[in-house]
């Protein structure tokens, strides 16, 4: 699963760790999700959605 979660940050101006603050996870995580390492929870990814203001599908580009 592909994802444009680095490309949202920098159109919002976040750091990794600022997006990881704003859904309650390691910064880590953030690195793990941008790299393709790792899938998230659905809450996970509706907690990133909600925080770039978009929809899931937006997000995450299910191959």
């Amino acid at each position: 699963m592909n994802n444009r979660i680095k490309e949202l940050r920098a159109r919002y101006n976040l750091t990794q760790l600022d997006l990881a603050i704003k859904v309650g996870v390691r910064r880590e995580t953030i690195v793990f999700l941008e790299k393709g390492k790792y899938n998230p929870s659905l809450k996970l990814a509706y907690d990133i959605s909600k925080v770039f203001e978009c929809t899931i599908e937006d997000i995450f580009i299910f191959n």
